[in-house]
Order: C-alpha cells, then sequence, then structure tokens
C-alpha cells in the first residue's frame, strides 16, 4: 500500500509542475522591480501604478547603472528597459526630441491619449529616465497629433476666440499655466458678462483639448467658475 500513496504523491507532483500557472499565480506577477505599477487606463492598464506589480518581462539586457550622459542613445537605452511595461499593456514609447535638458516623449498605443496618460509619464517615464540620467531636467509628452502644451499653443487657440469674445464685450486671457504637473493644467481669465460670454467658454475648453490632447484641465480665475474644468 505504502509504495502505492508514494507513486500517487509524485504524480501529483508532476501534474502541478506542468500546470500552467493562473493569472494569480503566474510567477512574472511576484517579480518585483523599478517599473512594476499599473494604473487603469481607459479600458486597459498601464504599468506604472504603486498600488500593483508588473506583469512584463524585464529587459533582457539587464539593469542598467547611471548616471548616464544625455543622448539620444542613452535615452533610447532607458526607455528600451521600460518598454516592456508598456508594451505588456498595448503602449508603447517613441523619443521625439531632446531640447536642451528636456526630453519630449510621444505614449503611443492604447494609453496614448487617455487622461492617465499624464500619470504614466510623470511617474513612470520621467522617473525612470531622470534616475538614470540626471542631466534631465523635464520630460514632455507629445500627441501622435496634437501640440505640446506650451503657452504659444495656448495663445493660438484663445487668438481664434477673441474675436467672438470682443464682440459681446469681452475677452480671455492666460494667467498661470502648469505644464509639468500629474494633471497638465492651464488658468484662463475671462472678462465680460452675459450669455453669449458664457456660451464661448464651452467652445474655449472644446478647442484647447482639440489642440493639445494632453490638456488635463481648464481652470479658470473667476469667482462663477473657479476650478471648473
Amino acid at each position: 500500500m505504502r509504495p502505492f500513496l508514494l507513486l500517487l504523491a509524485a504524480s501529483l507532483t508532476l501534474a502541478l509542475a506542468y500546470t500552467p500557472a493562473g493569472p494569480a499565480l503566474c510567477a512574472r506577477q511576484h517579480r518585483r522591480g523599478p517599473f512594476r505599477s499599473r494604473l487603469v487606463c481607459c479600458d486597459v492598464v498601464s504599468p506604472f501604478d504603486p498600488s500593483a506589480t508588473a506583469s512584463a518581462e524585464p529587459s533582457a539586457r539587464g539593469p542598467i547603472t547611471g548616471p548616464l550622459p544625455l543622448t539620444p542613445e542613452n535615452v533610447e537605452l532607458v526607455l528600451e528597459e521600460m518598454r516592456p511595461y508598456l508594451l505588456a499593456d498595448g503602449g508603447n514609447v517613441e523619443l521625439k526630441d531632446i531640447d536642451g535638458a528636456t526630453v519630449v516623449l510621444e505614449l503611443q498605443g492604447a494609453c496614448g491619449s487617455c487622461p492617465s496618460s499624464s500619470m504614466t509619464m510623470k511617474f513612470g517615464l520621467e522617473r525612470g529616465l531622470r534616475e538614470k540620467i540626471p542631466e534631465i531636467l523635464a520630460v514632455e509628452q507629445v500627441s501622435a497629433e496634437g501640440a505640446l502644451l506650451t503657452e504659444e499653443a495656448v495663445e493660438e487657440v484663445l487668438e481664434e476666440i477673441r474675436p467672438f469674445l470682443k464682440i459681446a464685450g469681452g475677452g480671455v486671457e492666460m494667467v498661470d499655466m502648469d505644464p509639468a504637473g500629474v494633471q497638465p493644467s492651464v488658468t484662463l481669465r475671462m472678462t465680460g458678462s452675459g450669455a453669449m460670454i458664457k456660451s464661448v467658454r464651452g467652445e474655449v475648453l472644446q478647442r484647447l483639448r482639440n489642440k493639445i490632447p494632453t490638456l488635463a484641465g481648464v481652470l479658470w480665475d473667476d469667482p462663477e467658475w473657479k476650478n471648473s474644468r
């Protein structure tokens, strides 16, 4: 009887060893590394939320140690280390430009136009790049079909709106901008009163978001509209 029990135990051990791991038991999900987080972004998740673990294999190159000089090759090297975590969630990242100490990236795929992409950029890609390449002072995001959040881009949109406001005796100006925050925003001040002035506000919001997809919110320096987005 005892040999039979030993044989049965061995068979069960072999069967478990060859059973594919389910999502909760997958060994990859228990590995910890610098880019293990996941953040719900639209209908997929991205790898940079501190509340969960990564689901992608680390780069085959092994961990990159810094500090590294700021060059396109080194930026690509660091991005390559983080890219598998984006690819695992249907996304990607591309280096678009290096302007002095500012690196400009384009998020692609599932989370490229999602509002939570700013979280991925700020706490994932920017942090990883600046840890390995200390010369980097800022990392900005550009949309594949949109402009960066800059004073020039905002003013270009406001110039389109000002003629309509002028007819109604009003105006609009930018008073503040936060392009590097977790949720990039711009603060505007609109003058004038009446139904037409209020209706133009919605047009300003729509045009800014169409022109600058990375813009997460528009704040109003006005008691009536303050902190509305």
